[in-house]
C-alpha cells in the first residue's frame, strides 16, 4: 500500500541530495524524481515537500510555501550545474538546454544576458555528445554534469554557481524546499525538523558524515575524493545571504514580486 502523502518527502534524484537523506527514520517514505518533476508532484499532493527548482516555486509561490532554513546551494562553484561549449563563450553561437530542471535554465540565460551573449536556444534531452553534436554549447546539472566534467574537463565554460556569485555577490539557491499551503501543521513541522537534524549530522557528526560520503562514492561510482569536495561545494542551511541571494534570484531573473511566505 502506498505512503499518504503526509509521509512521503521527495528528493531529487541527483547525489546532491544524499546528506539530507541519507538513513532517513523509517516512519517516511522517499520519491525520487528528477527536480522538475518534483513540482508537480508536490502539487498534486504525492509527497508533502520536496526540493523544488527555484524558479517553479516562483512560478507556483500562490499556492505554496517554504521549509525556512532549508535549500539546495552554493555560495560559489557548485560542481555540478555546468555550461559545456567548443567555443569561447563570446563565440557561442546556440545553445542546447536540458529538459530537467528551470532554475538552471533560467540563469544560464540571465547570466549569458549580463555578457551581451544572446544564443539561439534548443531544448535537449540531457546527453552531452549529442546537445554538442548540434549546439556550440550545453548546460547539464547534476550527476550527468559532474561526470561530463570529470571525463571532459577542457570543455567546461562556466560553473553557474561561481558566475552568479561573482556578478552577485550573493549565494545561488537552486532548489528550495516547499510545500503546499494547505498542507497539515503539524505534519510539516515533522518534516522540517528530521530534515534539519539530518543536515546537523552530515554538518557536525564525522562518523555521519563518513557513512554518507562512503554511502555515495559507492552508489554513484565517483571518487570519495570527489564526493567529499562535492558535498563542500553543495550546501543545505539557509541563513541571511541565501535569503538575500535567493531574493535577488526571484525578483531579478523570475520577476516574482511577492514576498516569500515561509514556514517554520
Amino acid at each position: 500500500m502506498a505512503a499518504h502523502w503526509t509521509k512521503v518527502i521527495g528528493r531529487v534524484s541527483f547525489v546532491n541530495c544524499d546528506p539530507l537523506y541519507h538513513a532517513l527514520p523509517d516512519s517516511w517514505s522517499v520519491l525520487p524524481a528528477p527536480p522538475a518533476w518534483l513540482t508537480g508532484h508536490l502539487l498534486r499532493r504525492d509527497c508533502l515537500t520536496a526540493p523544488i527548482p527555484t524558479a517553479d516555486y516562483a512560478a507556483h509561490h500562490d499556492e505554496l510555501q517554504l521549509l525556512k532554513g532549508l535549500g539546495i546551494l552554493s555560495d560559489g562553484p557548485v560542481g555540478s550545474v555546468l555550461l559545456f561549449s567548443t567555443r569561447p563563450l563570446k563565440r557561442i553561437r546556440d545553445v542546447a538546454l536540458p529538459s530537467d530542471s528551470s532554475t538552471s535554465s533560467r540563469l544560464l540565460m540571465h547570466l549569458l544576458a549580463t555578457r551581451d551573449i544572446d544564443p539561439r536556444v534548443h531544448q535537449m534531452g540531457p546527453d552531452l555528445d549529442e546537445m554538442l553534436s548540434r549546439c556550440d554549447a550545453a548546460l547539464l546539472i547534476g550527476d550527468r554534469a559532474l561526470d561530463e566534467a570529470e571525463r571532459n574537463p577542457e570543455l567546461v565554460a562556466m560553473d553557474l554557481g561561481a558566475d552568479w556569485k561573482a556578478v552577485t555577490g550573493s549565494p545561488m539557491v537552486f532548489g528550495v524546499f516547499a510545500a503546499r499551503k494547505d498542507s497539515p501543521a503539524a505534519r510539516l513541522e515533522e518534516v522540517a525538523g528530521v530534515l534539519r537534524e539530518q543536515l546537523r549530522g552530515f554538518t557536525d557528526d564525522p562518523d555521519f558524515r563518513t557513512a554518507v560520503l562512503e554511502s555515495t562514492a559507492e552508489r554513484s561510482g565517483f571518487s570519495l575524493e570527489r564526493v567529499s569536495n562535492y558535498f563542500d561545494e553543495v550546501r543545505f542551511k539557509v541563513g541571511e545571504a541565501e535569503v538575500e541571494g535567493l531574493n535577488k534570484f526571484l525578483g531579478e531573473v523570475c520577476h516574482m514580486q511577492d514576498e516569500i511566505q515561509w514556514f517554520g
